[in-house]
């Protein structure tokens, strides 16, 4: 690793702050262990309950209806034909499960889509990467995404949760015409806007410009970025989150609505999946280092990324104290495109990233008006004229059934 770990001068009170608020963390939870009383017996339940880590699923009917090496499209409409614009959700990709749009029976994007009046609706679920698959690069997501569209029929209605969302853009930009709406959540367009410590850090690892410390990362993991470093690098920039979630526990030991929530939100988080290395160092010096994507200078497979052919309706959500994507990131997009500001709409939840996708706040107040602004703009669509396509080889989980 040739790009020494320089920090920005900016950063030590950042990190002086975390490391402050975890010693609070700890003592405070430690605190509340001992008022429980807790004994030997219970630290070892507690060591259990977070060592136990289960492949995540999803909460609702769908079924994989196409499929490639690394990604697949899983179809929620249950049947339905109703004359209505499709829906397709681009969800994060960080070395997660994307079932997080579809977390629980309470907390599903996908259902509140569904409820909207968008039961067309489908979803992308990414893959991790193998051997076989580390070369993969973002002209390969991009296909499947034409194809998926294809198959469902255009135009969509195109959301793009975080890494989503770029990648939502991207298509969008290079497809306009088959993009009815576009939805952005916790999704950076513009990287080097506001003060996000990811970028803050891609600056400082590469204050040279050399890529050569991701490259390391790359390298260790036999040419893919292995999912346990990406998670990693999230608890690292809030360590005090991670220790009052497993102290929390610790004190709510005995309570079975806190030990579900628990371990529902850990098998999500801590299940990890990697991701291809060529992709991977694409994503870290065209869109975290350079930022072309809102330069105009981004081209993949040789043709420009140009964001203002879009003129669609644009929606944009983030979230108040998102420290991943902060919001100028995600409301850069209205800048840029040349969808006219009557068709454009920014709303702002008061919770962080990961609650843009599942937290009840979001999916509760702001969700539905996003929502039901795009159905109202998707009715009259045509019926889907092509027949279900069931994937050619056994997946890692089986398609939930339709009750």
């Amino acid at each position: 690793m040739s790009c020494p770990p320089t920090y920005p001068s900016n950063l030590g009170p950042q990190l002086m702050e975390s490391s402050l608020e975890t010693a609070l963390a700890l003592t405070e939870g430690w605190a509340s262990a001992f008022e429980h009383g807790r004994t030997p017996l219970d630290l070892m339940r507690w060591w259990g309950a977070m060592s136990d880590r289960r492949e995540p699923e999803w909460a609702s009917p769908n079924e994989v209806v196409l499929e490639c090496p690394v990604a697949a499209l899983r179809d929620f409409s249950q049947g339905s034909r109703k004359r209505v614009v499709p829906t397709l959700v681009l969800p994060p990709q960080a070395g997660h499960s994307s079932s997080i749009v579809d977390f629980s029976a309470e907390q599903s994007q996908m259902q509140v889509i569904r409820a909207a009046g968008l039961e067309r609706s489908y979803s992308m679920e990414w893959i991790g990467a193998q051997q076989d698959t580390k070369h993969y690069v973002v002209g390969d997501y991009l296909a499947f995404i034409e194809r998926s569209v294809e198959h469902i029929g255009g135009p969509v209605n195109l959301i793009g949760d975080c890494q989503g969302g770029w990648l939502a853009a991207i298509y969008a930009a290079l497809h306009p015409e088959q993009v009815n709406t576009l939805t952005l959540a916790g999704a950076p367009i513009d990287f080097h806007a506001g003060e996000g410590p990811i970028t803050e850090w891609v600056r400082a690892l590469c204050s040279t410009g050399d890529m050569g410390f991701y490259q390391g990362l790359v390298a260790s993991g036999n040419g893919v970025m292995p999912g346990d470093y990406i998670l990693g690098g999230f608890v690292a920039i809030k360590p005090e989150n991670e220790v009052a979630k497993q102290l929390q526990l610790l004190a709510n030991l005995d309570d079975p609505v806190h030990r579900r929530r628990y371990a529902e939100f850990e098998d999500w988080f801590k299940h990890t999946q990697d991701i291809p290395g060529d992709f991977y160092l694409w994503i870290v010096k065209e869109l975290f280092r350079d930022n072309k994507l809102i330069s105009g200078e981004l081209k993949v497979g040789g043709q420009k990324v140009d964001l203002s052919r879009l003129k669609v309706p644009l929606k944009l959500l983030a979230g108040a104290t998102d420290h991943i994507t902060p919001p100028a990131q995600v409301f850069a997009a209205a800048n840029v495109t040349r969808t006219p500001k009557r068709d454009i709409t920014k709303r702002t939840t008061s919770g962080g990233h990961l609650g843009l996708f599942m937290g009840r706040e979001a999916l509760r107040d702001h969700w539905p008006p996003i929502l039901t602004a795009v159905a109202d703009l998707s009715k009259a669509a045509p019926a889907p004229e092509t027949e279900t396509v069931r994937a050619a080889t056994p997946r890692r989980r089986r398609p939930i059934p339709a009750p």
